[in-house]
């Protein structure tokens, strides 16, 4: 999980999780700084795993300290599915919901910092819409992020994270395109499509049009837009169309972060996936094939109840059956609540044995795909404290720190090490 704070006089604020949690901060600011409000800290929480909610309190109690006196406002998906654990914090002044937190009302003093309610969550399965808002791009990011599709449909059996966002809801196309042509005109060079279950997006638009509609859309009416990233893909839900822009459009960035979580067949119809290991591998393969500089990142999950040895094997060998290079390992983590809380557990020594084992084989094929990169001249944005990405999602490390932050530069990559590549700006 991640734990970034950022200051705007004297609003702090502190995002854990996810890039949709990031950018929902950035709405939380504007709302904040329209309201007038100071003096305050706001922790946007993740509930993803178990670790993730104990990351929070301890964020929490951490910004109690370092700010005595100011209010701490609590929200994110962890607030949102047990908001009672953290009211209970004497830290926190107030917990809000995520449906509340996008709310320009919210941020009226009132109801952030008087009265008897601490908590203002309302049930997250009642909300039906996805609002657009603008907001000009993420603080301090070169690329900027546009939600587009929030909540999702599906139950898989170890998430708990519909429960925290709600339903399955999308924002319509000209709002999307609207938002992306001023992030273009503002100098962004490139925008990130973001939901929770981005590959439904369209499923409760009239039409049900399908994520590559709004993907050619945004390419066709925002000419001037460079690159255009996913964060993520369904491999079952990809649809025809989107894969022929992947495939054929220079300007759809060449990397895919495939929503996977596992490389056993069985495994994965008792998570409840909807892929099997062969869809995600034929996927993959034709995707590569089409597009042979396509590169692809995963989450994987080590130690999922039920999971035997070879089962294990089958989640190890993925890596390279899938030719992924960016992988996130999370050791099987039970959430209260799920399904999977609920099947025969594996002992933790040996779930942090194989998650250990796995991180092994995701940093093999790292190095592997870093050292591909030997010798050739790539184009880089350059970002802040002298890192910089590939179209690729390649991180870039050492760059010189004049250089412009946002901008494009051509890079001639010489070597690798901490997982990036270093070269020299041409």
């Amino acid at each position: 999980m991640t734990d970034r704070a950022k200051s705007t006089d004297t609003l702090k604020f502190i995002t854990h999780g996810c890039r949709l949690n990031s950018y929902e901060t950035e709405v939380m600011r504007d709302h904040a700084e329209s309201a007038g409000l100071s003096d305050a800290v706001f922790i946007n929480t993740c509930a993803v795993t178990a670790e993730a909610v104990r990351q929070a309190r301890q964020s929490i109690r951490r910004a109690r300290r370092d700010n005595p006196d100011a209010p701490i406002i609590v929200t994110g998906c962890a607030a949102q599915i047990d908001p009672k654990q953290f009211s209970d914090m004497p830290e926190v002044t107030r917990v809000i919901g995520n449906a509340e937190k996008m709310k320009a009302e919210t941020f009226s003093a009132p109801n952030l910092f008087e009265g008897s309610e601490k908590v203002l969550v309302d049930d997250i399965m009642t909300v039906r819409e996805t609002a657009g808002h603008l907001v000009d791009g993420l603080d301090g990011r070169a690329r900027a992020f546009v939600n587009v599709q929030n909540g999702c449909d599906h139950r898989c059996t170890f998430c708990i994270i519909p429960y925290g966002r709600g339903n399955s809801r999308s924002v319509p196309a000209g709002e999307v395109v609207d938002q992306v042509r001023r992030l273009v005109e503002r100098g962004h060079k490139e925008v990130v499509l973001t939901g929770v279950d981005l590959t439904s997006w369209g499923g409760d638009l009239p039409g049900t049009p399908p994520l590559g509609n709004l993907v050619a859309r945004i390419l066709k009416l925002v000419p001037d837009l460079p690159l255009l990233r996913l964060s993520s893909v369904d491999a079952i839900e990809m649809d025809d169309a989107l894969f022929e822009i992947a495939v054929s459009e220079p300007r759809f960035a060449p990397y895919l972060h495939i929503s996977l979580q596992h490389g056993d067949s069985m495994i994965l119809k008792r998570m409840k996936r909807r892929h099997s290991r062969e869809d995600a591998i034929e996927l993959t393969s034709r995707l590569k094939a089409a597009r042979p500089e396509m590169a692809f990142g995963a989450d994987l999950i080590a130690g999922f109840p039920t999971e035997t040895d070879e089962m294990f094997e089958n989640l190890v060998s993925v890596i390279e059956a899938c030719q992924l290079s960016f992988v996130h390992v999370f050791p099987f983590s039970a959430r209260e609540g799920t399904p999977a809380a609920k099947m025969p557990q594996l002992d933790r020594r040996l779930v942090k044995e194989r998650a250990a084992r796995l991180r092994e084989a995701a940093d093999m094929a790292l190095e592997r795909h870093l050292a591909a990169h030997q010798g050739k001249t790539h184009r880089v944005l350059i970002e802040a404290n002298g890192q910089g990405r590939l179209a690729d999602f390649t991180q870039v490390r050492d760059l010189p720190s004049q250089l412009p932050h946002g901008q494009f530069a051509d890079f001639l990559v010489t070597g690798h090490r901490d997982g990036g590549l270093t070269g020299e700006v041409l």
